[in-house]
């Protein structure tokens, strides 16, 4: 939702990719969005924690920090690598289980 919610081109891209690591699935989320200053990248995973005004773009400010509690709870990890004005890529990775 994020990745066309927070997304001003004229044509929205979304690509996702997994990536099958020995010991951990790796998922991949990028989009052609706003981006986001990397002062930023951990403030974002914060719970009611928002970088814009509600009336430019709604929203609670939950959504990354409960994806990254449930993504603790399994024991991975979650991040973004992204830049203002250059989209963002939001991966996630979970480790394996025999």
């Amino acid at each position: 939702e994020n990745a066309v919610k927070y997304n001003t081109s004229l044509n929205p891209q979304i690509h996702i990719q997994m990536h099958n690591g020995n010991d951990q699935y790796t998922w991949y989320v990028k989009d052609n969005g706003i981006g986001i200053e990397p002062q930023y990248h951990d403030r974002i995973f914060e719970m009611f924690k928002r970088l814009h005004n509600r009336e430019i773009y709604q929203g609670s400010g939950l959504g990354l920090s409960i994806t990254k509690k449930i993504i603790n709870k399994l024991d991975g990890e979650i991040g973004v690598i992204s830049e203002e004005g250059k989209g963002s890529t939001f991966w996630f990775s979970i480790p394996k289980v025999d």
